[in-house]
């Protein structure tokens, strides 16, 4: 049986794998790219009420003001990045969002007392750049408008790394099902509300659009809520880090099913990104080794 922590390993990888579907299908839903995340919510909600309801735990409840916070987080989130999905690549659009884990480092450091250690640090220096690598190596031609996408999906890092400071601040005191009901259910209407303003198409023009705006569902639910449960267990500057899959996922799916060219700087930047998390992680368990024998008695 895998330990607490590698169980949550295991969870927060296979979340981000999942989650590398979400920009393929964002490009699938034939609607606008802010209706395109409220219908996300809106068909992950019901999941999200009836697994809350079931829990036998603490139950729906009030939100606490993390989790007003991760919504409004998800608000802004999702309608910066949709838009640069539109306008870039699926690679650059996913890997200049995931640049997080130097906000959420640091922040985690200030406010969760999560101090990184020197090799830890060496290993998000490595995945950074790694990152940018995929994105410089991208194909300048993917796009409408590329220099723009990649300014909105850099600006998306800042509230993704918001979200994931507000679900770890509400895992300390709730369950990762009522922080994905509540931060959820109050994004919902803030994306509609924008999508409305920005006068977009509300509503999917096929049915394959309806079948991927559920698809965007069941990512969020399995995906999201993935990284969510993982917050409860791991620290949020690792979390940050490993998620870091997602765009090299999402950089694959884009080359299969949109042609989008996967160049060989994209591929030796992956290839730097999966080497860095594999640093991190073993940089975090020799961490946490060293506490358990600095904590032992003589």
């Amino acid at each position: 049986m895998p330990t607490s922590r590698a169980a949550a390993l295991i969870v927060l990888i296979l979340a981000a794998l999942v989650l590398g579907f979400a920009p393929i299908l964002v490009r699938l839903t034939d609607a606008g790219p802010a209706a395109s995340g409220f219908w996300r919510f809106a068909f992950a909600l019901p999941w999200l009420l009836l697994m809350t309801a079931r829990s036998g735990g603490e139950g729906i409840g009030r939100p606490s003001n993390w989790m007003v916070l991760a919504g409004g987080m998800l608000v802004l989130n999702l309608s910066f990045w949709h838009y640069s999905i539109a306008l870039t690549s699926v690679a650059n659009a996913t890997t200049l969002t995931n640049l997080t884990p130097v906000v959420v480092t640091l922040v985690g450091w200030w406010l969760f007392r999560e101090r990184p250690k020197a090799l830890f640090l060496v290993a998000l220096a490595a995945a950074i750049a790694g990152a940018v690598t995929m994105s410089l190596g991208a194909d300048g031609g993917q796009g409408s408008n590329p220099p723009l996408g990649d300014v909105f999906a850099g600006i998306t890092a800042l509230w993704y790394a918001g979200y994931f400071i507000a679900v770890k601040g509400a895992r300390g005191a709730y369950s990762a099902g009522r922080v994905m009901l509540w931060s959820t259910a109050i994004a919902a209407p803030g994306l509609l509300l924008v999508a409305l303003v920005l006068g977009e198409d509300v509503l999917p023009g096929s049915w394959g659009g309806w079948a991927a705006c559920v698809g965007l569902g069941v990512v969020h639910v399995v995906g999201q809520g993935g990284v969510a449960w993982s917050l409860g267990r791991l620290p949020t500057a690792l979390t940050a880090v490993t998620v870091l899959i997602q765009p090299i996922a999402a950089a694959v799916l884009g080359w299969l099913l949109f042609a989008e060219t996967l160049t060989l700087v994209q591929a030796i930047g992956g290839g730097v990104v999966l080497g860095a998390i594999i640093l991190a992680q073993w940089s975090s368990v020799k961490k946490k080794g060293a506490e358990a024998e600095a904590a032992a008695p003589p």
